[in-house]
């Protein structure tokens, strides 16, 4: 198969939460652990730092991956999902996983796969793991899909872990509380590994200290334990939360030598050492037009705020969302006085734009509907003056049809 066809395989026939919801997201660990002995065990081959959260996971991974590869070393970095190519998802220092390999991987375990029923994340998991043996890589930073305890990363066991915070997302598969759904974060804690929490949140700490605790684990809150000195690149003022928690994680890692000055360049370069896309990012100017991947409640709340400390004419707000999205609790997070372009990310997932126009205006939010993100991005540039603002979010996948 080419790389094209390869990805239209893994795509249409296995399941990839991503695409299909639910029906995708297997709560057990029996699959991967039997592709990882058939691999031969390649997560025992690399060192690797584990990342997990509800928001802010993959600007962490990403930062914590620029840091280590100003000290020198060769990082892997497996991330997901992806914004405009599979290949995003697997990268070592910063480019990712060729064509190739890709498509040879698939070739080489494809009876594996189909007799074993793997899911789209299971192969791909494996597919990152064995890359990174192959490609002889320093340490790796791994990001959870989905949850911690039941993902398919969670086979690993890392040099620190790192659990970023703790929102309502996905609470359909971890739980319908912030207690059931840290509990399903801090499956990632392993016996004797030391963990990180970006945030102290006075709901969950009490929960990741037990678990902790349970594993003879040492437990670092970032944001007790961090100064506030330390600078992104990265656009966005939520970032300076997850930069606490990237800082505590690197100096809990023993074994490599990585100096201040390494952290400093590191969270400056991000962008420039990994190829981190979708976070507060600028995509044009006059008028001004900015996108991020921010999706659920505690997301999008940090993002309001900083839209708020913009100035601009008249804002314009791109949106569109997945179906299983809880609108009811978003809706209220969102300006009023912003003019809408309700759109469909281009997925099964996605919500039909007439249903979400229709739902949207119950909340005072108004505005037309258009058959596609960028036919609403564009009525968008149209209709804004050079002062104005335009933002384009709601899910990852919108983000990922405008950059």
């Amino acid at each position: 198969m080419t790389y094209q066809e390869t990805l239209d395989w893994m795509f249409s026939q296995l399941p990839m939460y991503q695409q299909n919801g639910n029906s995708a997201f297997k709560a057990k660990l029996d699959n991967i652990y039997a592709l990882s002995s058939y691999l031969g065990h390649p997560e025992r081959k690399f060192k690797s730092i584990h990342v997990a959260g509800t928001n802010g996971k993959g600007s962490s991974s990403h930062m914590l991956a620029s840091i280590l590869q100003e000290a020198g070393y060769t990082v892997g970095l497996y991330t997901s999902p992806h914004l405009k190519d599979f290949r995003e998802r697997i990268r070592i220092n910063g480019v990712p996983v060729s064509e190739g390999f890709v498509v040879d991987f698939i070739k080489d375990n494809k009876l594996f796969f189909e007799a074993h029923s793997l899911s789209f994340f299971e192969m791909t998991v494996g597919m990152a793991f064995d890359y990174f043996v192959k490609e002889n890589i320093d340490i790796a930073i791994i990001e959870v899909g989905l949850g911690g305890r039941l993902d398919s990363t969670n086979i690993i066991t890392p040099e620190v872990s790192l659990i970023t915070n703790i929102g309502y997302d996905h609470v359909d598969l971890l739980g319908d509380t912030i207690e059931k759904i840290a509990f399903e974060k801090a499956g990632i804690i392993k016996e004797g590994v030391p963990v990180v929490v970006s945030e102290l949140q006075k709901e969950t700490a009490a929960v990741f200290s037990t678990v902790a605790h349970e594993n003879n684990a040492k437990i670092i809150f970032g944001s007790e334990v961090t100064p506030g000195k330390y600078k992104t690149s990265l656009l966005g003022n939520y970032q300076s939360k997850n930069i606490k928690g990237v800082v505590a994680a690197i100096k809990e890692l023993k074994g490599f030598d990585v100096r201040e000055s390494h952290i400093k360049d590191g969270l400056m370069n991000v962008v420039k050492n990994t190829g981190l896309l979708g976070r507060w990012q600028l995509l044009g100017s006059e008028p001004t037009v900015v996108c991020d991947t921010a999706h659920n409640t505690e997301g999008l709340t940090i993002v309001m705020e900083q839209l708020k400390q913009q100035q601009y004419g008249n804002l314009h707000m791109v949106l569109g969302f997945v179906k299983e999205k809880d609108l009811e609790r978003v809706f209220p997070l969102f300006p009023k006085n912003a003019t809408y372009y309700f759109c469909k990310p281009n997925i099964l997932r996605g919500l039909d734009e007439s249903v979400l126009k229709a739902r949207a205006n119950g909340f005072g939010l108004v505005g037309l509907s258009y058959n596609s993100v960028n036919e609403a991005l564009e009525a968008a540039k149209k209709a804004a003056g050079k002062d104005d603002f335009i933002y384009v979010g709601g899910s990852t996948f919108v983000v990922a049809e405008i950059i």
